[in-house]
């Protein structure tokens, strides 16, 4: 039997990184007054059940909306990055570069490749650069916006070299 200290190593290099992208408290917050206001409009001049049912309606879009786009995951585990719906073995990766909020800007509009795989979130200024070994990939690199980019950067350089 392995001792403690062998179970969190081995838990450790099964999943070194992860972190769902939640949408922010003033989404929800902006949310209200923008089902309010759409809602008044579709239901002026009907009767009270339509008002219902239109608000009804508009906050099950909105929350399912806001839900779904919070619900995005990246993880580091099992040598591969996991963002999303997609994954990348770490034996792909060149290097992971963690960007402050104005490189990343760089790489989202100006300097940005129309090849490049992102996973960006408008509430998430910050992200970390995923440069790929093979220069004929498909994507040249992959950005990936994140609250703690030095965290993930280095979960991704530590695994990489577990990897390799």
């Amino acid at each position: 039997m392995g001792s403690s200290a062998d179970r969190d190593r081995q838990q450790d290099l099964q999943s070194r990184y992860r972190e769902t992208l939640r949408v922010p408290a003033s989404y929800w917050l902006l949310s209200v007054p923008v089902v309010a206001l759409l809602g008044a409009e579709l239901f002026a001049g009907f009767s009270g059940l339509v008002a219902i049912a239109v608000y009804a309606v508009f906050v099950i879009v909105v929350a399912g909306f806001l839900l779904a786009w919070g619900a995005v995951r990246i993880e580091v585990a099992d040598g591969v990055l996991r963002a999303g719906g997609d994954a990348l073995p770490l034996s792909a990766i060149g290097e992971a570069l963690p960007l402050d909020a104005s490189q990343a800007a760089l790489l989202r509009g100006p300097k940005a490749d129309p090849a490049a795989h992102l996973l960006l979130r408008p509430y998430l200024k910050q992200a970390v650069y995923v440069g790929l070994a093979d220069p004929e990939s498909e994507a040249p690199y992959w950005l990936v916006a994140t609250r703690r980019p030095a965290e993930l950067a280095a979960a991704l350089t530590a695994s990489h070299a577990t990897v390799e």
